[in-house]
């Protein structure tokens, strides 16, 4: 039911060339469309054309049966003030001007960005054909990368400024278009054989975000396939420098190599240097030159029992590399070229690495610039390397715990006023900071507050200004909704730009002039409003569900949104309640948690959704809860460090606190009957629940679960287990407490999981036999990551069952 109020208010605009109007196509409640014009200078907002008039028009020309809300075309060209609309329908372009007759078209129209799609989704199979012709009139190299039927991204080569490429699709291929220099998404487009023909990749096309999760650059994480050596040094400037027998050589050009000099000496098999690591100052006398040690080769093997094309098992083996593997180390070595000897550094400042970045040489090219990322995630430095072999800390990160570098990452060099833009939680929130990098002083902090800045929208360095999202920005809101604000370089003007007490998404116009805002809660339908972008002020409201209505006319049940202190009784725990559909207060319902425990993010959904899944079980006899406990992202980072070497506490307390507090205005809330499920970080807290809060929870499924850290992904598990392993890992281990089951579980894996090894719950499953300790498995052939069956009736009745019977 939701879906279609979701569909009715998700507007995709499509802006005219004027920059100040769009129309955008509008799902009715009927399951139809139509079109709507909107102005932001005049304020207006109206059908783009008159839709009755124009279906019995075209159905009196070409026999086809349109409808006001039913017209056989999904995509317009519209005219300034839309004094004319065209569309392409029963194989001509049409065009309808105000005041005069439907006629047919014989000029140009291009419907190529109707295949653009508003969000990334996996390619469909067909067996039907389309060649598309991509033409980049980007003016710099754009990739293509097909998204697989799983999801996952592949590249597919890419094309250069002002070339184009003929590539064969089957109907439902999608293809991720992306700057190859700034790895920005440019578009996700989506090959029909009605739109088929050529698609323009323009330097104004609206942009996109891929789908979450999916990688658009270099992984942090030294995970996966190794990767292939680079062939081809990262400069074309002379004198020439190249790799070979491991080492550094110079030659005058590239074609006299034979004639080269070695200016490297400690290059060996088991410490060389990276061809693909080598930078050239700008005027050509100095290198820096990067030699590393390989990071070992951990394989992980995987039996697929009932391989589609053949009778005997197929064994799978891929690198994964796990906590306290050892990973690629870098160390950058800096080279006078016309004196050929190496400049001494020390390395002092980065000597034990997890990752270090290549940030090049400053404007001047007086020094060469990399950030360091400490293992173990305690320090993140800006290190600064001169040409007379001076090394120093630029700018400095430091934690007792960690540093969230995976979640609150940005950094902007800014050459021209020689000054770093920089996120960091060092006030115990997650705020931007603005430095010299010429001395690295602190200039001024930017924001500041009990509040996070989330993530970086635009930087405008000629007024000084920069757009953010925030989270927690407007007092006595959910501190996770998210707003858009705006604020100057030396911290004034603070101004947020969105209304509404809810979390907000937006989209911008081309000229970033005005947007168009959504937001909603879960319990409150989305409204949608075109704002001025400078000001935040309302121009027109779009969209909005009326939630009275949608209950009135659907019966809509809408979850509760209710909040209570966790275990310290002054921190706000926030969450919801979703109740059956045929919800009886007179009786007794068991209580189901949905936890997602992962520190790298909160899990409650904030935003109007189906809720799917927790409304299915809801549905089974249920009242169902998801909250976020300590431990967990986006609150201080004195709320996220509980997660910090004790991912077993996964906010536990705090969420039997909550629940009590919850159950004990609503009695109709069973405390002894309570029930957990969760898969991956979820699972492995879902059987954490049993084992250390048996006497609150009585049953859990879990699915995927990582149920020891050390055998899982390497970057995720040091981010907040830290190195060097030691006993903390073994502390949060199911496997090592499995003899302190307590209640009925059900433990679910595939057996192709990429994510997180089946041998993990296998091992488990283990633990669990040899104490002696009662639980169910289903292992499924062929399985991957997050099972489908998880969400079907298997692991509810399993539930149903348990929980009655409590």
């Amino acid at each position: 039911m939701e879906n279609r109020y979701i569909k009715q208010s998700t507007i995709v605009p499509h802006w005219l060339p004027s920059g100040y109007a769009f129309w955008y196509r509008r799902q009715l409640a009927t399951g139809g469309s139509e079109f709507i014009y909107v102005d932001a200078l005049t304020r207006v907002r109206k059908p783009a054309f008159d839709h009755k008039a124009l279906a019995e028009s075209l159905s009196q020309q070409t026999g086809l049966k349109a409808t006001h809300g039913s017209l056989p075309f999904d995509w317009i060209d519209l005219g300034q003030n839309a004094s004319w609309v065209r569309f392409r329908c029963h194989g001509s372009v049409w065009q309808l001007p105000v005041g005069r007759a439907l006629e047919v078209w014989d000029g140009e129209f291009d419907d190529s960005e109707s295949r653009i799609l508003a969000e990334e989704v996996p390619s469909t199979k067909s067996t039907r054909r389309v060649v598309v012709k991509f033409i980049n009139e980007m003016g710099r190299p754009v990739e293509m990368l097909w998204i697989g039927y799983d999801g996952v991204p592949e590249s597919y080569g890419t094309i250069d400024a002002g070339k184009s490429y003929n590539m064969a699709n089957a109907e439902g291929d999608v293809w991720r278009l992306v700057d190859k220099e700034t790895q920005r998404p440019l578009a996700v487009y989506k090959a029909t054989v009605k739109g088929k023909g050529d698609f323009v990749i323009k330097g104004s096309a609206r942009t996109v975000k891929a789908k979450e999760g999916a990688k658009t650059d270099r992984p942090k994480q030294p995970e996966g396939e190794e990767e292939e050596e680079a062939t081809e040094i990262n400069t074309t400037k002379k004198p020439h420098v190249f790799v070979r027998d491991y080492n550094i050589w110079l030659s005058a050009n590239d074609d006299s190599e034979d004639q080269a000099d070695q200016i490297s000496f400690g290059g060996t098999e088991f410490n060389r240097y990276d061809s693909g690591d080598v930078y050239l100052s700008p005027d050509g006398r100095f290198v820096v030159a990067y030699q590393f040690v390989p990071k070992v080769e951990h394989k992980v093997h995987w039996i697929e029992s009932s391989p589609s094309d053949q009778l005997q098992p197929k064994l799978h083996s891929h690198l994964f590399f796990k906590p306290g593997d050892r990973v690629r180390l870098e160390r950058p070595r800096m080279f006078d070229l016309e004196r050929r000897r190496e400049v001494p550094t020390s390395d002092e400042l980065f000597r034990f690495p997890y990752e270090l970045t290549h940030w090049g040489w400053s404007k001047g090219g007086e020094c060469y610039r990399f950030l360091f990322n400490e293992r173990g995630h305690k320090h993140l430095r800006v290190i600064s390397m001169r040409r007379d072999g001076i090394v120093r800390a630029l700018v400095e990160e430091s934690s007792d715990t960690f540093i969230d570098y995976t979640q609150k990452d940005y950094k902007l060099v800014m050459d021209k006023s020689n000054e770093l833009l920089w996120m960091s939680e060092r006030d115990g929130w997650n705020h931007l900071y603005l430095f010299d990098l010429e001395s690295g002083s602190l200039r001024n902090q930017v924001t500041q507050g009990e509040w996070n800045v989330h993530s970086v929208e635009e930087v405008d360095e000629v007024s000084r200004t920069i757009l953010f999202r925030g989270y927690g920005m407007v007092p006595d809101q959910d501190p996770y909704y998210a707003h858009l604000a705006c604020i100057n370089f030396d911290g004034s003007g603070l101004q947020v730009s969105t209304e509404g007490n809810g979390t907000h998404t937006w989209k911008w116009a081309p000229n970033k002039r005005y947007l168009i805002d959504t937001w909603s809660r879960v319990d409150t339908p989305p409204t949608v409003v075109l704002r001025e972008a400078q000001s935040g002020h309302q121009l027109v409201q779009l969209e909005r569900v009326d939630a009275a209505d949608l209950c009135a006319r659907e019966g809509w049940n809408p979850p509760e949104i209710f909040a209570a202190t966790g275990r310290d009784q002054k921190t706000m725990i926030y969450g919801i309640i979703i109740r059956p559909s045929n919800f009886d207060p007179s009786k007794q319902y068991p209580v189901l948690e949905k936890i997602y425990a992962s520190p790298h993010d909160f899990s409650t959904p904030k935003s109007f959704s189906e809720l799917d899944d927790q409304r299915e079980r809801a549905d089974q006899g249920y009242v169902v809860v998801q909250l976020d406990g300590m431990g967990t992202n986006w609150r201080s980072k004195a709320f996220h460090d509980v997660c910090y070497k004790n991912l077993k506490d996964a906010g536990f307390p705090d969420r039997i606190a909550w629940i009590r507090a919850a159950a004990s205005t609503r009695p109709w809330m069973d405390l002894s009957r309570v029930g957990i499920y969760g898969c991956s970080a979820g699972g492995q807290s879902a059987v954490a629940a049993l084992l250390h809060h048996g006497d609150f929870y009585k049953a859990a499924a879990a699915d995927s679960g990582c149920h020891d850290n050390r055998m899982d992904k390497i970057w995720w598990n040091e981010q907040y287990m830290g190195y060097p392993v030691d006993e903390s890992y073994r502390d949060s281990s199911n496997v090592y407490h499995a003899a302190k089951l307590n209640g009925a579980l059900m433990l679910i894996a595939g057996e192709l999981d990429r994510n997180v090894e089946p041998s993990s719950t296998l091992q488990l499953v283990h633990a669990l036999i040899k104490a002696d300790k009662d639980h169910e498995l289903l292992f499924i052939p062929g399985g991957s990551h997050g099972l489908p069956y998880f969400k079907g009736m298997v692991a509810c009745a399993q539930y149903c069952r348990r929980l009655s019977s409590s």
